[in-house]
């Protein structure tokens, strides 16, 4: 079932959140995100093998596949992207990654199945066309991959995360916002092991944070929705999320020469 984050009857933003077999202890619990303006689709985040049947015949009852326009892809991990070669056979849609990883993501692809069909980000990220309408590639690197972006649609004021802002929760507490900033709180025990893990660096944090915060501030950026778990809705708890991320020591920062040892 699809949950609505925007429908204004011209322009729809849609999110599959239980694809991934709750019983399947080894896959990580992942958001896929339908983009539809006017007679054009993008699919954000599109997921691997595992739920490709399932995000395909979900999404049919709100737009045909073979109208896809675009694949978004935040960065190039198996949970992102792996299920790329099915999408190429079955669409005529293009990819948008960083150029960074266009010359890796063929390799989830069958031989000449991507020719044409990758459109490789340059570090400042850029725009694209959909249905009329831009979207946003806001530069989001190192959170977690090298090359690592985030989009925005400014109609519905969405800003897609990626592995930002992303919680490990069940699918029942998924379609509820966070939109307080006490159950932000509250959520917190749910993000922190992730994001101290798998977020580069505090630096990486603060320089997106300062990049999102004005754009919060000024009520352009009125919710965020990451690729796992639960999404953020509302200006206090974004900003609450902001003051939180720019202040987490992550990644690097709690690495030391104990965690680069040869084994006994």
């Amino acid at each position: 079932m699809a949950i609505s984050l925007y429908d204004d009857g011209q322009h729809r933003c849609l999110m599959f959140a239980d694809l991934v077999d709750d019983d399947d202890d080894h896959a990580v619990q992942a958001n896929q995100f339908l983009l539809v303006s006017g007679r054009e689709g993008a699919l954000i985040d599109p997921a691997g093998n595992m739920t490709y049947n399932a995000l395909i015949m979900a999404m049919a009852q709100y737009f045909p596949a073979r109208q896809l326009k675009y694949l978004l892809a935040s960065h190039a991990d198996p949970d992102i992207v792996a299920s790329l070669n099915k999408w190429l056979v079955t669409t005529d849609c293009k990819l948008v990654v960083s150029k960074l990883w266009a010359r890796f993501v063929p390799h989830f692809c069958s031989a000449g199945n991507t020719a044409g069909r990758i459109v490789g980000v340059p570090d400042e990220g850029g725009w694209v066309e959909l249905g009329g309408e831009r979207i946003a590639l806001v530069p989001a690197h190192f959170l977690h991959a090298e090359g690592n972006f985030h989009f925005f649609d400014p109609r519905s004021r969405i800003l897609f995360t990626g592995d930002m802002g992303a919680s490990m929760v069940a699918h029942g507490e998924i379609e509820e916002p966070i939109s307080t900033v006490t159950e932000l709180i509250r959520h917190i025990v749910m993000m922190e092991g992730f994001h101290r893990r798998y977020m580069v660096s505090n630096k990486a944090c603060r320089l997106w944070a300062q990049m999102v915060r004005p754009r919060v501030q000024n009520r352009e950026i009125a919710m965020m929705v990451p690729q796992h778990g639960r999404f953020f809705v509302g200006q206090a708890v974004l900003l609450a999320f902001l003051e939180w991320i720019e202040s987490l020591s992550c990644g690097i920062d709690r690495f030391d020469e104990g965690h680069y040892r040869m084994p006994a």
